[in-house]
């Protein structure tokens, strides 16, 4: 029988150490190396998150990580304070202003972009997961 007891995500990287830093030093998050070469995010609220070395990793183009926060304005001008970069897409149809965010496309969240060291695709967002 399937039983699923502690789930987790996982995504690679291609530098583990690159990876670690930007999650624990420049996120802030609280990470633990493992003794098979990966790392843990412990996510706030709950969950953990694995990382793991992948030498030939290619970035998904797709958003692999999602944070949840009261103020989307105020979370990219923080994590641009950090050296974070939010990514600007002219999309004419689902663009970002010149700070990155999407503001309520086809009445979704407030939502910006950005990536980690190894091009993973993480995003800040209004609310919390869609759930239907």
């Amino acid at each position: 029988m399937f039983s699923p007891d502690r789930p987790f995500s996982s995504f690679a990287v291609p530098d583990v150490d690159e990876a670690m830093t930007f999650y624990r030093d420049t996120l802030g998050l609280a990470v633990t190396a493992d003794d098979v070469g990966g790392f843990t995010i412990a996510l706030p609220g709950g969950g953990d998150i694995f990382v793991y070395p992948k030498p030939d990793h290619e970035p998904a183009v797709f958003t692999v990580l999602n944070f949840a926060v009261d103020d989307v304005e105020a979370a990219v001008d923080d994590l641009n304070s950090r050296g974070v970069v939010t990514k600007i897409y002219s999309d004419p149809d689902y663009g970002t202003d010149e700070k990155g965010i999407s503001r309520g496309f086809e009445g979704g969240p407030d939502i910006a972009w950005f990536t980690d060291p190894a091009g993973n695709v993480i995003s800040v967002m209004s609310g919390g997961p869609v759930t239907g």
